[in-house]
């Protein structure tokens, strides 16, 4: 392998695909990034065996067909290190790769290319494209409810499913859920669900730009992939049966909260400086055209907001995890909000008002 290319060039695709590779693996090739020319084209692979990122670069000068892994976080940092405008010299040696630039020079040991595991060839059996707008939009509405570590794996991720014209991403760590959709612009014919890892979802976020550039997704039995102009990402799926969400939508709610989305955030977010560290609760009294939020802590220290809200109806009060109505609060982005509550046993509908595109359930707590 012996190419020249400009740092800039080399190095967006490289930070591209580093956040696919593990820093810590059993295997090493797997800190490694594989380095593949292919008809003027430079493709950068990563994986983890769970996630797969490729991106491309098309070169100036032509060169013959070669590949090799290099160890991706020494390659990263030395690319950052270099002054901008640097351009970069590849030259490949047995087991080495000389990267040369100016007066700078480094020598990086090379591991068999052939060794570079690749997820395994798949077709996709159903295929549609959406702005990364619109993707980026559906997975920020709803990633912030996926469990972490949760011994029921199959909320260790975000449910994805398409039925018709509808896209919906769905999360939920068994205390809250979050759920978001989207009309295509041509139908898929079929109803499809399945359920993207935690990893694959962050992942997603940090690749794609929020702008109108159609992106291209397939499901496969046990993969998922987007196509985008800039980088092919893979991801494995999680395996398992994402719980019937519809079951747990509250109904049957009379009292309807309405109010402004920013006061009532910054309301909660004040009180919830005095609320326990561990369990985060804070109790909410409803009278006609109030709300008054409260907190206290085991060192005795309590908070209080009152907030006028759009409520007629009998007195309630009810308890929840702080946190988990700020998530909601700081990811809508309407002007104001509505909870929609039954009693202080059931749980609270939150939905931004004139938003039909999200929904949200928080459950509550005993205080």
């Amino acid at each position: 392998m012996q190419i020249t290319i400009s740092r800039e060039q080399f190095l967006k695709p490289l930070m591209q695909v580093s956040g696919a590779i593990e820093r810590k693996h059993t295997l090493p090739i797997l800190s490694n990034v594989l380095l593949e020319i292919k008809d003027g084209t430079l493709a950068m692979t990563g994986t983890d065996l769970e996630i797969e990122l490729v991106a491309t670069v098309q070169l100036a000068q032509p060169t013959g067909d070669a590949k090799v892994t290099l160890p991706a976080k020494k390659l990263l940092d030395i690319c950052k290190s270099l002054p901008d405008g640097s351009e970069l010299k590849l030259e490949s040696q047995e087991h080495q790769l000389l990267l040369t630039s100016g007066k700078s020079r480094f020598s990086l040991t090379t591991l068999a290319a052939e060794d570079f595991p690749n997820l395994e060839q798949w077709d996709g059996e159903i295929e549609f494209q959406c702005t990364r707008l619109e993707l980026r939009k559906l997975l920020e509405s709803t990633h912030f409810s996926m469990a972490n570590q949760d011994v029921r794996y199959y909320l260790n991720g975000m449910s994805f499913e398409v039925d018709g014209n509808e896209i919906k991403t769905v999360a939920t760590d068994g205390h809250r859920l979050a759920i978001a959709q989207k009309t295509l612009t041509s139908s898929v014919n079929t109803q499809r669900q399945l359920i993207i890892p935690r990893k694959g979802v962050q992942e997603i976020m940090r690749l794609l730009a929020a702008d109108d550039e159609n992106v291209t997704i397939q499901f496969g039995a046990n993969h998922v992939r987007l196509i985008d102009t800039e980088f092919t990402f893979t991801s494995k799926l999680v395996d398992g049966r994402f719980p019937d969400y519809r079951r747990v939508l509250p109904r049957g709610g009379d009292k309807l909260v309405h109010a402004n989305r920013e006061w009532l955030r910054s309301a909660f977010q004040r009180v919830s400086i005095l609320s326990n560290e561990k369990f985060r609760g804070v109790r909410l009294n409803l009278s006609n055209g109030v709300l008054k939020i409260s907190a206290n802590n085991p060192e005795q220290e309590q908070a209080e907001e009152v907030v006028e809200v759009g409520y007629q109806g009998d007195d309630l009060e009810i308890g929840f995890n702080v946190s988990y109505v700020l998530d909601v609060l700081n990811t809508l982005k309407t002007e104001d909000v509505q909870f929609t509550l039954l009693d202080s046993n059931s749980s609270a509908l939150i939905e931004g008002v004139g938003d039909e595109e999200a929904t949200y359930v928080v459950m509550p707590m005993r205080l």
